[in-house]
């Protein structure tokens, strides 16, 4: 239970973070530079050690996908230009949800414990993936619906724990890789699309 209360606090931390920092005009600039990497290093992390133990580009061609075609529909048509980013932004947070539910599911002790560096890692992971959240949403729709974004991971989370490690078996598979990896470059897509309109100084 501890490891799974931690899980639920480090989300949070990274809206306090925003908040904190968001009346001091170098600290944004520092957080919008952090959330540019963060974003490709948290699909790193996510991606490439699957693709490597699959011995597969699947994933990395689904991460790219995920990128590119938001901006190739957005060429297409003045209409769909105005939905894509909100349509990327949805598909990206649906991954996020379906992350948190197989950590949430991870996180239940078996005979053996949870493992340390795991956990370590998903809480250090969680914090700016709350903040990348927050940091996309907040500007355009408010704190409530930045709120619910961050509230979803937090519900998933105690879901995925719930239903244990059955939740595993049944959802990680390689449909499942894939949908995460081209969420992942819709999130790409947006921190890099949708941020620099939304976060101007």
């Amino acid at each position: 239970m501890i490891y799974l209360s931690a899980a639920l606090a480090a989300p949070i931390a990274g809206p306090l973070l925003y908040r904190l920092l968001h009346d001091h005009p170098r600290a944004v600039r520092f957080v919008d530079g952090f959330v540019y990497i963060a974003v490709p290093v948290l699909v790193a992390w996510h991606i490439l050690p699957e693709a490597w133990l699959e011995q597969s580009l699947m994933t990395v061609i689904a991460v790219g996908l995920g990128a590119i075609l938001p901006s190739a529909a957005e060429q297409l048509s003045n209409v769909l230009r105005r939905h894509t980013d909100n349509l990327a932004l949805i598909v990206g947070l649906s991954g996020l949800i379906l992350h948190a539910l197989l950590e949430g599911a991870a996180l239940v002790p078996t005979e053996n414990g949870v493992a340390t560096p795991f956990a370590l890692a998903v809480l250090l992971h969680r914090v700016p993936v709350g903040l990348v959240i927050w940091w996309l949403i907040r500007p355009r729709y408010g704190a409530t619906l930045a709120a619910a974004g961050v509230g979803s991971i937090l519900l998933a989370t105690v879901f995925g724990f719930s239903l244990g490690t059955d939740v595993l078996a049944s959802i990680h598979g390689p449909g499942a890789e894939l949908y995460q990896a081209f969420v992942s470059g819709s999130l790409v897509h947006v921190v890099f699309h949708q941020g620099r309109h939304d976060h101007t100084h």
